[in-house]
């Protein structure tokens, strides 16, 4: 699915969500340039692999990274459908009273786009499969 949006000049925004298939692996682009496997995006620096397991083996030690990020809320894209991790896996990003956030990955660009749109300190933890 492309997505469009207005340009918003030194932003990193998600531009398009592939789907997997026979032919290709699921993918994002953001501005343009696509990417696979989990992916922390962020609106003013370039996106960089989340170094996750899969969904399933999320650990508390996954979400360290995004605390220092210091976003206002991290969406988390949790593939195809919709899942939600344990509290205790990211109770040191609510404990900072950073928001948390699961969705699906198409609806978790969606979202950080809209919110990335609007200025907002937000990131994107994105599992694409």
């Amino acid at each position: 699915m492309k997505l469009h949006l207005d340009r918003a000049p030194g932003l990193f925004l998600v531009t398009a969500i592939r789907d997997a298939d026979a032919e290709a692996p699921a993918a994002v682009a953001i501005n343009g340039v696509e990417y696979g496997g989990a992916l922390l995006v962020q609106t003013s620096e370039p996106p960089v692999a989340w170094s996750i397991a899969s969904f399933a083996a999320l650990t508390e030690a996954d979400f360290e990274p995004l605390l220092a990020l210091q976003p206002d809320v991290v969406l988390v894209g949790t593939g195809v459908r919709q899942r939600f991790a344990h509290p205790r896996l990211y109770a040191g990003l609510t404990a900072a009273q950073i928001g948390v956030d699961f969705m699906d990955t198409a609806a978790a660009c969606r979202t950080y786009n809209i919110l990335a749109g609007e200025q907002r300190r937000v990131v994107a933890a994105l599992i694409i499969e």
